[in-house]
């Protein structure tokens, strides 16, 4: 045998204020849609008629809860259509009609009704069919899930709907004047029926002016001032500036509003959207592209569908390709700011840089908007990656901020722009730049491959040279370090130290190994016996006057602690960390320099250009 469900309407009302709806302020919400919907189906048999949506607050002279009169001149409903919408969850006056014209009407799901409950234990519902016999019927629903309907002694003279609400005992605050103003206003405001509020005596407009981003303006200075304003009103804040959205998918229109500081690139918008003029929902999270980050927007949709808590949008195709749309209109405005206000541009992606990067790197086709514009630190200065790529062939970075501020000085002197891609995502944008843009040539650089670079020595000068290269070798050896001599620039530089990536891990692990204990630095010997890679070298530049006379010098020692303490000067300016053997390296050079100054005269020798030493002409 089969049984029917019980349903507990307290059940239903606790579910709907707990965890269906936000708030109990949405019974506004949900008879304004049902109002709008009755006048709208009302049209449909009477293309000319024009409906208004009236609020009266009734306030008692005892004290007692006030009462809400909520009216409309819609289309009403019949005896028949009482029972099955008004006493029937999940049925809908709407449904029937629904299929052929899905976008005339706001409800689809038959609950709206009962948000009244979470502000009233009664409500009375007084209504006419316009396809009825012209009867005017009551229907009184309770909170226990009980309800009555009899034809009504006090008829209406014209089609429509009164629904009346008193005011339970300890929610009297969402029925005071300015509350209910607040809320029709803010569900309301674009509603294309007048909704008038009459409160001690006086009728007001509630909703006076159409969408904002659709009037008509004496000029675009004039029109971007408005909807400027208008996003003052709405979400608080003043934003820099204003794009108009707009899809055909879903029937999407409205405007977006330029945030004047990044959020986190992580943190999704929540924009206002409205369907069908009334307001859905004001953290709508699921309208624009996950890239959008950096705009907030109003818009209203005809055509996509609600989820039943009517506080977002259904995830459906409509609701894809309206998503898609609305992200062409902002790629276009980005697109019109690149060739008509670059400095504009730049300016956003100065504010939004972070997240600009981030998005980039997972969106290829937001990748390819903004690439050419980032700006990025490079050895010649601050420049968009379009000049860089006008003036340089092949992109040429280095990945960390000590990398780059090895070669920087030197490179920039050479006429070599290199770009520091030690910033958050910049090495993976960089990266990626062959993967999307088919001609682009992408290379990392470090110390050592700016030798290459370099001046080569003559033949005089190699002579000249020699004994201060053999010295320079024999004391740099235990260091696993090589030499050569070349020509470069700024010739302030005496020295210029460089290794590969193998050569830095060697490094480390020789400094690891040091700090270890027995068992770890075992392993950390195997690790760095099976390490390959070049030796690390050393550059002497022989543009610098340091090095010139450090070549005629004929005194050993002053010549080897001259190498020593210019080896770890150039470990020092390349801010390579020293191991334990060059920091006795550095103390020892210190000590001898200090040494052979204080008995410089002993020996006879002044270290310079003096009876035993060479001269370059």
């Amino acid at each position: 045998m089969d049984h029917r469900f019980q349903v507990s309407l307290r059940g239903v009302i606790d579910l709907l204020s707990h965890h269906l709806y936000s708030s109990p302020g949405v019974y506004v919400r949900e008879l304004l849609q049902n109002a709008t919907d009755a006048i709208r189906a009302r049209q449909l048999l009477e293309p000319g008629h024009t409906g208004t949506v009236r609020l009266e607050l009734m306030e008692k002279q005892d004290g007692s809860p006030p009462t809400l009169l909520f009216s409309d001149d819609g289309v009403g409903l019949t005896e028949d259509e009482i029972h099955r919408f008004l006493a029937t969850i999940g049925e809908s006056s709407k449904r029937e009609a629904l299929a052929a014209r899905r976008n005339d009407f706001i409800g689809q799901f038959g609950i709206g009704l009962l948000s009244c409950f979470m502000v009233c234990d009664e409500l009375l519902v007084v209504t006419r069919s316009a396809r009825g016999d012209g009867r005017t019927l009551e229907w009184r629903g309770r909170h226990d899930g009980t309800y009555a309907v009899r034809v009504s002694e006090h008829p209406l003279e014209r089609p429509g709907t009164q629904v009346f609400l008193m005011a339970r005992p300890g929610v009297t605050e969402w029925f005071v004047p300015e509350r209910l103003r607040q809320l029709a206003r803010y569900y309301g405001s674009l509603l294309p029926f007048p909704i008038q509020l009459t409160a001690g005596g006086h009728t007001e407009r509630l909703n006076p002016d159409g969408p904002p981003w659709r009037r008509e303006y004496e000029s675009v200075s004039e029109r971007r001032k408005a909807l400027l304003d208008y996003g003052r009103e709405v979400f608080g804040t003043d934003f820099i500036d204003c794009i108009p959205l707009r899809s055909t998918a879903g029937d999407v229109d409205g405007v977006a509003f330029v945030l004047p500081a990044s959020p986190h690139f992580n943190a999704r918008q929540k924009h206002r959207v409205y369907l069908k003029h009334m307001l859905l929902s004001e953290s709508a999270e699921n309208l624009l592209p996950e890239w959008a980050f950096f705009v907030k927007c109003v818009v209203n949709a005809n055509a996509l569908r609600p989820t039943a808590s009517r506080e977002s949008f259904y995830e459906d195709e409509s609701l894809a390709l309206a998503r898609e749309a609305l992200g062409q209109g902002l790629r276009a405005y980005l697109v019109e700011l690149a060739q008509e206000d670059p400095r504009a541009l730049q300016r956003l992606i100065a504010l939004h840089g972070l997240s600009v990067k981030a998005l980039a790197l997972d969106d290829d086709d937001f990748y390819r908007l903004v690439i050419n514009w980032l700006p990025f630190e490079t050895s010649m200065g601050v420049m968009t990656l379009a000049d860089y790529r006008r003036a340089h062939p092949v992109v040429r970075y280095t990945p960390t901020l000590d990398g780059f501020r090895q070669v920087a000085r030197v490179a920039g002197a050479q006429g070599l722009c290199i770009i520091n891609a030690a910033y958050t995502h910049d090495a993976a944008l960089l990266e990626k730049l062959p993967h999307v843009v088919p001609d682009a040539q992408v290379e990392p650089f470090s110390a050592a491959d700016l030798p290459q670079s370099f001046e080569e020595l003559t033949l005089d000068e190699r002579e000249a040279v020699f004994p201060l290269l053999r010295m320079a070798e024999r004391v740099l050896a235990p260091f696993r370090c090589g030499v050569v001599v070349k020509k470069f620039f700024p010739s302030e530089v005496p020295t210029l130290y460089s290794s590969d990536a193998e050569g830095a891990f060697r490094r480390d692990a020789e400094r690891a190994r040091e700090e270890s204990d027995d068992l770890y630095a075992g392993v950390l010997e195997g690790v760095m016996a099976a390490a390959g890679g070049e030796l690390a070298q050393l550059c002497f530049n022989l543009h610098n006057p340091v090095v010139r006379r450090l070549a005629a010098v004929t005194d050993r020692e002053v010549l080897k602690l001259s190498v020593e303490m210019l080896y770890v000067q150039a470990l020092l300016l390349g801010h390579h960390p020293l191991n334990a053997q060059e920091m006795a390296l550095l103390n020892q050079g210190l000590l001898g320099l200090i040494s052979a100054q204080l008995g410089g005269g002993d020996d006879g020798s002044d270290g310079g250009g003096g009876p035993g030493s060479r001269g370059f002409h």
